[in-house]
């Protein structure tokens, strides 16, 4: 009896094993759950990408649901995005804020006058610790705040067109009042 639980365990302990993964393996990448749905946006003061339009605190949030997109310059998947973030906001769909995610304050201004600026406001976060307050993992990552400075929804990864259209667009305009 022994001898077959001890042949067994291993068998068991590899099943349950594989059941954690193929749940894992089965959910979206994007679909992150965040601490800080339903929360107010964090209270940090980051100084402004040079020449790039103002920072923006909390109090910045309230009247207009926001979307705030953290993108660095080094980050490849935000360049992939960043085209339409810049239509969202010359349609004026949606008002976006930036937030430089463990960036170089002039790499970020330099990124920005290449690609060109979507952010009504915009923030450099050089050591990260603003992106923390955010529950940022990584660039890109995107919230929707809405009028009242609550986190009403956060994608992970790069907007994509349906992504814009399906998810966020929806929620935008629904936070908006």
């Amino acid at each position: 009896m022994r001898n077959r639980l001890r042949h067994a365990l291993p068998l068991l302990a590899f099943a349950a094993l594989a059941v954690s993964l193929a749940i894992g393996l089965g959910r979206d990448p994007s679909h992150v759950p965040s601490a800080l749905i339903g929360d107010p946006v964090p209270e940090i003061v980051l100084p402004a990408v040079e020449h790039h339009g103002p920072s923006f605190t909390s109090t910045d949030f309230q009247g207009e649901a926001t979307l705030v997109n953290v993108f660095a310059s080094w980050c490849a998947s935000c360049l992939d995005e960043h085209p339409l973030l810049m239509e969202i906001s010359a349609a004026g769909t949606a008002r976006v804020f930036g937030l430089a995610y463990r960036d170089d304050p002039a790499a970020a201004s330099a990124w920005l006058d290449r690609h060109g600026n979507p952010y009504a406001a915009t923030a450099v976060d050089i050591d990260g610790r603003g992106g923390v307050e955010w529950g940022v993992r990584g660039v890109p990552e995107t919230f929707v705040v809405d009028a009242g400075g609550i986190i009403v929804y956060k994608h992970v990864g790069p907007i994509t067109r349906d992504i814009w259209r399906d998810d966020m667009l929806p929620v935008i305009t629904g936070a908006g009042s």
